[in-house]
């Protein structure tokens, strides 16, 4: 494990609950991947990595990923839970301390735990927690987000200024939606555009419920996760065109963020390539649409220094 070390307790920066900041002038051409992960391997922990995955299974720490955003002019990154332990969320918070360029970790609690408040209240010290994500995908029942408990601990997340990340499979979109309309004041984002069948160039009802979710105000979406969606290490940028040009016309470009799902996404392509299908994509859009995709709107949905 990494060496404990003191988390550094700084104001957190307000952000009204259910709205999106503007970003601070002069900033908003910051670039951003809104969305990867670190681990220290432990194959009780990462249980997920099959065999198929065999190249995932060793540690991938923040001094791999630095040089990484160097290449692409990259200048900072949001880490996301990969494991649904309370100590995760402190692990990543202690490497956010030691490396100034992860801007900002969603990290995870029990949503339904009668003592999530108090949780709550101890990780929110920590000024650079911005938001919390469930592995929802994984969960035996299609519903799960709509159980009462979980619902409860939704309603709780914007008091502390927390996002939640929605981890989908299509088949939860309608779900989504109904957990959107009832905590309007919330934000959500929606990981890997909710995790299409590309490999297959399944459209719908995948492209419907994505739209019907991007109808709420309070939702973004991350354009990331597509790589490993389709044959790995065998498709063309072209592969993806059709899906991103739905995901950016549902949500506009004012509300979708580039991201890598580093290291997963070294399943089918490096970091580069996976993340020029979305930066060579947007070049078509105005410089200042631009900049937003590639960190602006990720800057302004976590609210980050």
């Amino acid at each position: 494990m990494m060496p404990k070390t003191k988390m550094v307790i700084r104001s957190r920066q307000h952000r009204v609950p259910g709205r999106i900041r503007s970003f601070p002038q002069g900033r908003n051409n910051m670039r951003i991947d809104s969305h990867q992960h670190f681990w220290e391997y432990n194959p009780a922990h990462q249980v997920w990595i099959t065999d198929q995955m065999e190249g995932l299974r060793r540690d991938y720490l923040p001094s791999e990923l630095k040089p990484l955003l160097a290449a692409i002019n990259f200048e900072g990154t949001v880490a996301v839970q990969a494991r649904q332990m309370l100590e995760e969320t402190e692990w990543l918070l202690q490497l956010a301390n030691e490396h100034e360029y992860i801007k900002g970790v969603v990290g995870w609690v029990d949503l339904r735990s009668h003592s999530l408040r108090g949780q709550l209240e101890k990780l929110t010290k920590h000024p650079k927690l911005v938001g919390m994500r469930h592995v929802v995908h994984d969960e035996p029942e299609d519903d799960f987000m709509l159980r009462a408990d979980f619902r409860r601990g939704i309603g709780q997340l914007s008091e502390f200024d927390l996002t939640y990340d929605l981890l989908l499979f299509p088949k939860h979109l309608p779900a989504a939606a109904k957990l959107a309309a009832e905590f309007p004041n919330q934000s959500f984002v929606v990981d890997h555009i909710a995790k299409p069948a590309i490999h297959q160039g399944q459209l719908s009802p995948w492209q419907e419920n994505l739209r019907k979710l991007a109808d709420f105000p309070n939702v973004f979406c991350k354009l990331s996760g597509l790589v490993t969606e389709t044959g790995w290490k065998a498709w063309q940028a072209e592969d993806f065109h059709r899906y991103l040009e739905i995901a950016i016309a549902a949500f506009g470009a004012e509300r979708v963020m580039i991201g890598s799902d580093w290291p997963v996404c070294t399943l089918s392509g490096d970091y580069v390539s996976t993340m020029n299908i979305v930066t060579n994509y947007v070049q078509q859009f105005p410089k200042r649409v631009c900049e937003n995709i590639l960190g602006g709107n990720c800057g302004r949905f976590y609210g980050l220094n």
